[in-house]
């Protein structure tokens, strides 16, 4: 049977694998910053990811690019959402409200890069856009504005730090990502003890429970290593609009996590938000039968260095 879809097999498989891992992150989140404050969490995440330096090799990319990459990708998204949801934003809503990131990467990317999705990719956006304003509705309550804003603020940063990736071409997705997170650590831990203090940190290191030490693992492990470094190789390999539009899938896999793992309740405007946000992604990926993609994707390595991890 021919393949329909706008990417390989393969590699639409590695997608959708790093779509159901972020997904579940957010519930994962939700148990690790019970005890552990937002901003620790994040410096020891990518504290420990950036550790891996010390057994890779540094990405054959400019210097300007890990750091450009690190500042927007890691230290600007984490920082910005993981403030905004200390400041009051729930976890799913933030998921759903984080995937602004999409519709900021494909206009930056085409005002920078040239890379003008078609039609059929802007309305598949649209209509799972639609489907995400479906879910934010029916997901409700009144949040702080200022927490909202910093969310929003964290998914125009993952934007920027998209189109550095784009820029950059590492030849490594694993290895660009291991070498950007040492730009995080020392400012987040700045962050962190200027605003939530080191008594909170020290107490919090010394009570956390398994449960919190494994989410820490999950997100270091499997968010970042395994699901950052495929999707970083991904989106050096394929144009922005190929591989950005699958995260509005995010929110649809974090609800379903948050109602198996955490017993959050799914409403029927829920379910159908949802089901839209998927009939919006089908446009998007699936080719109409008969015709080829007129863009090919640009001639990368493959991803037989960076799934290894």
């Amino acid at each position: 049977m021919p393949n329909r879809t706008l990417l390989p097999r393969r590699d639409l498989f590695l997608l959708l694998l790093v779509v159901v891992t972020w997904g579940v992150n957010f519930a994962v989140l939700d148990v690790g910053l019970a005890g552990f404050p937002p901003l620790l969490y994040a410096a020891m995440r990518f504290a420990l990811v950036g550790s891996c330096a010390l057994f890779v090799p540094r990405p054959k990319v400019k210097v300007r690019w890990i750091f450009a990459v690190g500042t927007f990708t890691i230290l600007g998204q984490y920082s910005l959402l993981y403030l905004g949801m200390a400041a009051g934003m729930p976890s799913g809503l933030s998921s759903l409200v984080l995937q602004g990131q999409v519709m900021f990467t494909i206009v930056i990317a085409a005002v920078v890069l040239r890379e003008r999705p078609g039609r059929r990719q802007l309305a598949g956006i649209g209509v799972a856009a639609a489907g995400l304003g479906v879910v934010g509705v029916a997901s409700g309550g009144s949040v702080p504005v200022l927490s909202l804003l910093l969310v929003v603020g964290g998914g125009a940063s993952w934007a920027i730090g998209n189109v550095c990736t784009r820029i950059a071409k590492p030849d490594n997705g694993f290895h660009l990502v291991v070498w950007a997170s040492l730009v995080a650590p020392l400012p987040l831990l700045a962050l962190s003890l200027a605003t939530e203090g080191a008594g909170r940190d020290a107490h919090a290191l010394a009570h956390a429970s398994t449960g919190q030490w494994l989410s820490l693992v999950y997100a270091v492990g499997f968010s970042t290593v395994m699901a950052m470094g495929i999707y970083t190789a991904l989106l050096a390999k394929y144009p922005a609009d190929r591989v950005v539009p699958f995260n509005l899938g995010i929110p649809v896999v974090g609800l379903a996590a948050g109602w198996l793992m955490m017993g959050e309740s799914v409403t029927a405007p829920t379910l159908l938000g949802a089901a839209v946000v998927l009939a919006g992604l089908a446009l998007v990926v699936v080719k109409p039968t008969g015709r080829l993609s007129r863009r090919p994707a640009a001639p990368q390595p493959d991803l037989a260095s960076a799934d290894a991890h």
